[in-house]
């Protein structure tokens, strides 16, 4: 049986009253208990709104208020020109002009009209620029099936459509157009593509945990080039952990760059085993880019003397419980769940499949990076 109106209205009011009390910090359970509805009903409202807050229809400084309206109604009845109107509004005369032209004219403009017509022309229902756009959507869906993310995508059409303002879209857009229900201009498959796979955005922290290793040279000692990333060479690696902690993979990111390389680990993630597999790939590298590395405290480069006498990097090893101190590198772990899940088994994946992975992560254009490419980055440092 078809809902009635009423009902409908109820269930909206339903909805933004959980969105509300979600935003304002309360736990689902406590929401449901509030509104009289199980915890399911929560988590569909979140869910078809992509877990976003309602948007706040703050009025921007840049449009007129209900006070200019109401200066520009008393200045049209006493006779006023629109350049005199502005000038005390502090607004162009064409503004006054394009107002008083859209609400009936000089004689018959109303301040409340007005309000009221801005009010209706904001409601009115439009049609999200990638459903109206075949171009444009065709585009975005094509850049997300390579993983790039919104922003990314949003900066090169910016970049590569600089006078078609219809082929250009913010990363906000197409956040929505994939996660909100009736905005859904995007193949709702594609929010599969984003790093997170998920069809809301929830941040979520990672733990490492540390290792007591002999003879560390802490970061405090890294030489100043280091840390203002003038010069290539300079790493910062970890090793990416699957399911139950029983396979791994290395992870180097050049720190200027951001260039990535990834080391298989079909040994295990033994400081044995780590030490030979991420020489060996550091060793693939010209001299000018091999300078240090800085890793965490994790056990598995207990073998970091031996490390560098064979390749002739030195390491520095981050503080304990300090991941922002390879910022670089834990940024780029977190890109690369999205090809390595969590909980999954990482020893499947073969060198071939790591270069495979790290070369398209090497191709994405970066914002740090003036939205070049890691390999672009690279090239140019070398020349």
């Amino acid at each position: 049986m078809a809902r009635s109106q009423g009902d409908l209205n109820v269930a909206n009011i339903e909805r933004m009253e959980i969105r509300r009390r979600i935003a304002a910090g309360e736990p689902p359970e406590d929401v449901a208990r509030a509104v009289g509805r199980d915890l399911w009903t929560v988590w569909v409202a979140l869910r078809d709104a992509g877990g976003l807050t309602p948007r706040r229809t703050e009025r921007s400084p840049l449009r007129l208020s209900p006070a200019d309206r109401e200066e520009i109604s008393r200045g049209l009845l006493a006779g006023q020109s629109y350049r005199a109107i502005g000038r005390r509004l502090g607004r162009a005369a064409s503004t006054i002009s394009r107002e008083v032209r859209a609400n009936r004219g000089r004689r018959g403009y109303r301040a409340w009209r007005a309000e009221l017509a801005r009010d209706r022309r904001a409601r009115r229902p439009r049609t999200a620029k990638l459903a109206r756009n075949p171009r444009l959507r065709a585009e975005v869906e094509a850049m997300l099936a390579l993983r790039w993310s919104p922003q990314q995508i949003a900066a090169v059409l910016r970049r590569a459509h600089p006078c078609e303002p219809e082929m250009q879209v913010s990363h906000e857009t197409i956040y929505q157009s994939l996660f909100v229900q009736g905005r859904g201009a995007l193949r709702r498959e594609l929010a599969a593509c984003l790093r997170t796979g998920r069809t809301r955005r929830k941040p979520r922290g990672r733990h490492h945990p540390g290792g007591l290793i002999r003879d560390m040279v802490m970061i405090s000692e890294r030489p100043a080039e280091i840390e203002d990333r003038a010069v290539p060479g300079h790493w910062e690696g970890d090793l990416l952990v699957g399911y139950n902690n029983q396979s791994a993979i290395a992870t180097l990111v050049e720190r200027r760059t951001r260039f990535v390389m990834l080391v298989a680990l079909p040994g295990g993630q033994s400081a044995e085993h780590v030490r030979t597999a991420v020489a060996g790939q550091i060793l693939t590298l010209p001299a000018q880019l091999r300078r240090s590395l800085t890793w965490d405290q994790g056990k598995e480069m207990a073998g970091h003397v031996r490390f560098t006498v064979d390749t002739g990097v030195a390491v520095y090893f981050c503080d304990p419980r300090s991941p922002w101190q390879r910022g670089t590198n834990e940024n780029t772990n977190g890109l690369l769940r999205q090809y390595f899940p969590k909980g999954t088994v990482l020893s499947v994946h073969d060198q071939a499949h790591l270069d495979a992975v790290a070369a398209e992560l090497n191709g994405r254009p970066r914002q740090t990076l003036g939205w070049m490419k890691p390999c672009e980055a690279l090239a140019e440092a070398l020349r």
